[in-house]
């Protein structure tokens, strides 16, 4: 997975009924745009994503 500052990450449920979390990249602190990613979440809470095959990134440009 790679991402850049701006991008949006979703983090899909992984169990039914839980809700989806969106936030933006604010870091990238792994080499290439590799994790992890220092995330600012909708409901204004940061914290540093180690991305797991539940998460997926949409590009500024899409």
């Amino acid at each position: 997975m790679q991402a850049t500052v701006g991008d949006e990450i979703h983090v899909h449920g992984r169990t039914v009924g839980s809700a989806e979390q969106r936030g933006e990249i604010l870091e990238v602190r792994g080499e290439h745009g590799a994790p992890p990613y220092l995330v600012r979440f909708e409901d204004g809470h940061e914290g540093l994503v180690f991305p797991g095959p539940d998460c997926e990134v949409q590009s500024r440009a899409e």
